[in-house]
């Protein structure tokens, strides 16, 4: 059920939020890439059109490129010795083109009309910056070839999931690590990031892992119905015979405990995610950043302790997807979301769970980092207690810091009651109100 207060976010996101930038259309291949953009991913679309102009083509294209290579991967369909040296010499046979295009996708593939129509995409790739077009180039080339790897061992018949943790992260790596790399250098080129983003690359290589082990979790059951798997069997070995053991509901809540062990590879990435994004420096980059974060952290606190996971594809509700975007526009705000989630998650573990204590650890490293970081959450705890302490003095004597509190919202329900009579008698009155009349 959607709540008054849902409906006051949606309300605001559609009417009074107003976008970093403004996007316009400059051809008509432009437009239809735009178009293309949205049929491909409606939640990603919002945020690279709001994206600086330096920026907004070269990420659109990236995005569309990085699309077309992953529909050919997703394509269960697709005759391997067809898609194998498609993947890996998508660079040399592809991007060097202006006018390709693919009509041999499985008619069940949804977005094949993305690689139909593929030569409006490549014309725009021939328009950008040099520059941009090598980052692309390169990072579709390292793609290419990951994708191809894990697709040759798949069509062998590993449907059991990936081997061992380290495969794990090295799919994660080839899909979306990589992502984060090539996001990262077109930042550098339009000198809008800088420090250890740049130099470090743990840290770029966390933004894309944590988004895909997160979204690995979430999917279990429609990568089950689809005869694919990624749960790495390290782990899931330890709760069940096979991977889709946790399809039945006498196994739930094994399947659960392996949820939160999955959960805790996906949030030892969180603040290396923190630490980049703060050295973002142009604001509708860091939007462009930060929003699939605050998403990834909200949908990993929906999975956890959730047997729905086992049942259906499990997602966040729309106003809260929108609360997320509405509040992402600072770092501090940032902290503050993923302080919010983490302290959720510790709230929902459970000690009957075997990964209990490394959950808590977990949450409390990642609170002490936001704690020590948050420098605008620091002066305003500080600015609070100076204001409390102001108070205390002036009442002339000394109460507890539990009394004190007391007492304040004593004195505050006191005047938000006196307040709400007032409004409402002044607004009888204005609208005829008489008071009554009564004889002496």
């Amino acid at each position: 059920m959607i709540s008054i207060g849902d409906i006051a976010t949606l309300i605001e996101y559609k009417f009074f939020r107003a976008p970093d930038n403004k996007r316009a259309y400059i051809s008509a291949d432009d437009e239809r890439c735009w178009q293309l953009l949205q049929h491909t991913s409606r939640s990603f679309v919002a945020v690279i059109e709001e994206l600086n102009p330096e920026l907004r083509e070269p990420m659109m294209i990236f995005y569309l490129v990085l699309r077309g290579l992953d529909t050919i991967e997703d394509d269960t369909g697709l005759d391997p010795a067809v898609k194998l040296p498609l993947l890996r010499e998508f660079k040399q046979r592809v991007l060097t083109r202006k006018d390709w295009t693919f009509n041999d996708s499985s008619p069940t593939e949804k977005d094949r009309i993305l690689l139909q129509e593929f030569d409006v995409v490549l014309r725009l790739y021939h328009d950008l910056k040099p520059a941009y077009q090598d980052v692309i180039a390169d990072i579709t080339e390292k793609m290419g070839n990951g994708m191809a790897d894990y697709a040759a061992e798949d069509a062998a018949g590993n449907f059991d999931g990936l081997e061992t943790i380290a495969d794990y992260d090295l799919y994660c790596h080839h899909v979306a690590g990589i992502v984060g790399e090539g996001i990262t250098r077109m930042a550098e080129i339009a000198k809008y990031i800088s420090g250890p983003a740049v130099s470090d690359p743990s840290l770029y290589e966390s933004m894309g892992l944590f988004l895909q082990k997160t979204n690995i979790i979430r999917d279990y059951r429609e990568d089950m119905d689809e005869g694919r798997s990624f749960w790495p069997k390290e782990v899931w070995k330890k709760y069940a015979t096979h991977l889709s053991d946790f399809t039945d509901p006498k196994n739930r809540q094994n399947g659960l405990h392996c949820i939160s062990e999955l959960m805790l590879l996906s949030l030892a990435h969180v603040t290396d995610c923190l630490q980049y994004l703060s050295n973002v420096e142009e604001p509708s980059l860091f939007r462009f950043c930060a929003i699939p974060q605050v998403m990834s952290i909200a949908s990993l606190e929906l999975v956890f302790n959730n047997p729905k996971v086992f049942e259906t594809n499990v997602k966040i509700k729309k106003p809260l997807a929108v609360r997320l975007i509405l509040d992402s526009g600072s770092m501090h705000n940032v902290y503050q979301i993923f302080h919010h989630f983490v302290i959720q998650i510790h709230q929902k573990n459970v000690p009957t769970d075997p990964n209990f204590f490394k959950i808590e650890l977990m949450c409390a490293r990642i609170v002490q980092y936001i704690n020590e970081h948050d420098a605008e959450g620091q002066a305003a705890i500080s600015r609070y207690s100076a204001i409390h302490d102001k108070r205390r003095s002036l009442l002339g004597f000394s109460v507890s810091e539990e009394d004190f509190e007391m007492y304040s919202g004593i004195a505050m329900g006191i005047t938000l009651f006196g307040s709400v009579l007032l409004l409402m008698f002044g607004t009888a009155v204005y609208f005829g109100a008489r008071l009554p009349q009564y004889d002496n």
